[in-house]
């Protein structure tokens, strides 16, 4: 009898308003050619594919190449409660159009709404004059010139503090989190480079911004987040406070070194000296000094650029710990190159830990940067993607969408689909990235849209192809990587890919081979 009375009765009306105004007052149909749009698999009369959403997101991967296979290129619809109407689309030209038409595809309200915490008025959460101005911002730290301090000083640092570490380890016989290890070098890259700021992997913002990711991603898959998050989002708002505090030190630290006067010393500034903490500087003449703002986007890049090239390289370590004649073709190339050049790859003193990494490059390393790239085909650091109308519109396969719908693409379940990759589609094969002669090709961004495309293109993307070239090819030359683990590794819920439980490994020298 008291079921039904009190709170319960309450939270039992509000569900029931709420999907009476999705299913009955807002959900239109969505049509092709006329042609009502078809359903996938698992679609509920009533809760349309909102429970589907609530499950792991392995299995959400899972139904999405489902899908895929089951429809092909066909667009089709899904329902959510308390989301827009939306679609799905899988056709590369559907995706080229969506790429190609910044002004009625935006972020829209839907996804601010629920990143908005996060993300606030960064360059992951905004569209126009202010997306302009922060990627303006980014497109100077990301310059010819500070690239090349990236690749010929500081990352052959922070790799060489890395090597010492996994030597270390390696001679104690002791597992490491290979993870843990990628993370900290793209975290004190990013750190200085970008921000002039000791960042790294396991510090107490790192920590914060992976849970606060986590639970944003539930947001898209709880429909009733707004409902729950009240009494269990305690320590979400307690990641979110440290997370903004960190953004506020980088801007003050940032406005009070661009206020002091630089004092003169007797000894030359190397390059990476002069770069440092060019990108907030960068930030702060394109926002007019907006503390929030730019503390906004200087954690919207920080996150862009040193958590998903970390997580890629876990995953192709992953990869080759599988697959060891991958490996053994990489040492290959990367023999053949040291043997044609006269740059060394030791240093002068004959130390293992004084490695000349800079010698490795995409260009002169196509089979390591085609493993690179099948790593991001299986396993891409963005594996859902969600735009909204602004305006109604009609996609080139006759799809009708009314203003404020959804569409989302799914990157994980278009890399596995045997339509664009063939029928070995779900295997991991680097030879698929290149020429007959041995020259590394690539897919259009409509059909690959790992680095999204458009105006929208990734600034990093050339950044994360000279990071892999000098990690993958000096961790590999350099160690012999042996599993710590039982299970098939999946990745936790992010808005990105990092690997749950990370990668433990036992680390062995191969210094006698060198």
């Amino acid at each position: 009898m008291g079921l039904l009375e009190g709170p319960a009765l309450v939270w039992l009306g509000l569900f029931s308003a709420l999907l009476c105004y999705q299913f009955i007052l807002r959900t239109p149909t969505i049509r092709r050619n006329g042609i009502p749009l078809k359903k996938p698999p698992n679609t509920l009369p009533i809760a349309g594919n909102g429970i589907l959403f609530l499950q792991a997101r392995q299995k959400l991967f899972s139904w999405f190449v489902k899908c895929e296979r089951q429809f092909g290129r066909e667009t089709f619809q899904i329902s959510v409660p308390t989301l827009p109407p939306g679609v799905v689309i899988n056709d590369p030209k559907n995706l080229e159009y969506i790429f190609k038409n910044e002004g009625v595809f935006s972020k829209g309200d839907f996804f601010k709404r629920l990143s908005w915490d996060l993300f606030g008025n960064g360059i992951i959460n905004v569209d126009g004059e202010l997306w302009k101005a922060q990627r303006k911002a980014g497109l100077a730290f990301l310059s010819a010139s500070n690239l090349r301090v990236l690749t010929d000083v500081a990352l052959p640092r922070y790799l060489g503090q890395a090597i010492e570490y996994l030597i270390a380890q390696a001679r104690a016989g002791n597992t490491v989190d290979l993870q843990t290890v990628f993370h900290e070098i793209t975290s004190q890259l990013m750190g200085k480079m970008a921000y002039d700021m000791e960042i790294h992997a396991n510090d107490e913002f790192t920590l914060a911004f992976d849970y606060a990711s986590g639970v944003t991603t539930e947001r898209f898959q709880n429909p009733l987040w707004f409902i729950t998050e009240p009494f269990t989002g305690f320590q979400f708002r307690r990641a979110l406070n440290t997370i903004h505090a960190f953004g506020h030190s980088i801007v003050d630290s940032a406005d009070k070194a661009r206020k002091s006067p630089k004092v003169g010393t007797n000894s030359k500034p190397n390059k990476l000296d002069e770069i440092y903490g060019s990108l907030i500087q960068s930030l702060l003449e394109a926002l007019g000094g907006n503390q929030k703002l730019v503390s906004d986007a200087a954690l919207n890049y920080l996150s862009a650029g040193r958590d998903t090239v970390a997580q890629a390289l876990t995953w192709c370590m992953y990869l080759l710990m599988q697959h060891r004649f991958v490996t053994a073709k990489i040492r290959k190339e990367i023999q053949d190159l040291l043997d044609a050049t006269a740059d060394p790859f030791i240093g002068p003193d004959g130390s293992n830990s004084r490695v000349n990494s800079a010698v490795f490059t995409p260009t002169l390393l196509p089979y390591t940067m085609a493993t690179f790239y099948e790593t991001l085909r299986l396993y891409p650091p963005i594996p859902f993607e969600i735009k909204q109308c602004e305006k109604e519109t009609t996609l080139p396969d006759g799809t009708f969408l009314p203003g404020q719908s959804i569409v989302f693409w799914c990157t994980w379940a278009m890399n596995r689909s045997k339509i664009i990759w063939g029928e070995d589609a779900d295997s991991f094969r680097p030879e698929r990235w290149l020429t007959e002669d041995g020259k590394l090709t690539t897919k259009s961004a409509s059909e690959f849209p790992v680095f999204n495309g458009g105006p929208r293109l990734c600034l990093g993307k050339r950044m994360a192809e000279l990071l892999a070239a000098q990690i993958i090819a000096t961790t590999v030359m350099m160690f012999d990587f042996m599993p710590a683990f039982q299970t098939e590794r999946i990745s936790k819920s992010s808005l990105t890919l990092p690997m749950d439980g990370g990668l433990p490994c036992l680390v062995k020298l191969r210094a006698n081979d060198l």
